[in-house]
């Protein structure tokens, strides 16, 4: 039988990293991608060599749009088919900063890129009987709201509010995917994957990671990076939710999102921006 094929967006570290080993367990081939092409390509071997499957990595910034785009064509002319994509790269930046694309980071980084690969992606989806997107979103998109004219071009920079409105778009691009595609073979699901023990927030500088990490500490939440993948690879491989999308997951649970989220002509905004953004019509 034919091994499942698993896309891994910031597959090097952290929840991305867990995710690929334990999804390595389970007899999955790996597609791995992130920034560190020196991690990447140790990992992607080491996982080869010890589960015997077949893994590769390949190089990426996901806030590129051009990277994403030639992530998309290597992949595209490689397989025949993908099972599922998991969008897990993610950053958060204390100072107001651009993508090459003229895009605050953020939003680029964390919502703009993965819709772009998911569009790109969308046809060899489509040719797998049971394909699922896996959308890694968090719990910082509670009490958010989405400002679609602020998104690219913020008037103020706040990072948490910024942050907590790209993992909002998360949940506003499962929903809206999941509306459009609604006859699909393709599921979609967005999660919070918890408070997890990574390099997340580590390029803000110590204080600011260590604040991070005594956040989840203090409220006996901090979980180890394979605590943290659990749900995206139960997403990713349980029968249970075969055939089940737009939802939102916690602790292998689906819950209720915030109702900002539900909001279905900010969800057709977000859609419209984001093709504009990266050029493309679906």
């Amino acid at each position: 039988m034919q091994n499942k094929l698993c896309l891994i967006t910031g597959a090097t570290s952290g929840i991305g990293k867990a995710t690929a080993i334990e999804l390595a367990k389970l007899g999955f081939d790996l597609i791995l991608t992130g920034r560190n092409e020196i991690k990447g390509k140790d990992i992607s071997d080491s996982l080869v060599k010890k589960y015997k499957i077949n893994s590769v990595f390949f190089k990426c910034d996901i806030s590129s749009l051009k990277e994403v785009r030639n992530l998309a064509s290597i992949v595209n002319s490689k397989y025949d088919h993908l099972n599922v994509l998991i969008n897990n790269a993610g950053s958060r930046f204390s100072n107001y900063q651009k993508s090459v694309d003229g895009i605050e980071l953020t939003f680029a980084t964390n919502h703009l890129g993965h819709f772009l690969l998911t569009q790109l992606l969308f046809d060899l989806l489509k040719k797998s009987s049971d394909a699922r997107i896996i959308n890694v979103s968090s719990s910082a998109h509670y009490g958010k709201q989405i400002d679609i004219d602020d998104l690219v071009s913020p008037k103020e920079y706040n990072r948490s509010l910024v942050y907590g409105r790209s993992k909002l778009a998360n949940v506003l691009f499962t929903y809206e995917f999941a509306r459009r595609n609604i006859f699909s073979n393709i599921s979609i699901n967005a999660l919070d994957p918890g408070g997890v023990a990574t390099n997340f927030a580590k390029n803000e500088g110590l204080f600011r990671w260590l604040k991070h990490i005594s956040y989840y500490i203090a409220k006996r939440q901090l979980l180890t990076p394979k605590q943290g993948a659990e749900t995206i690879v139960y997403l990713a491989s349980s029968d249970n939710v075969k055939g089940i999308t737009g939802k939102f997951f916690f602790k292998k649970k689906e819950i209720k999102s915030t109702e900002e989220s539900y909001d279905v002509n900010k969800a057709n905004k977000l859609w419209e921006l984001s093709e504009q953004l990266c050029g493309i019509k679906y």
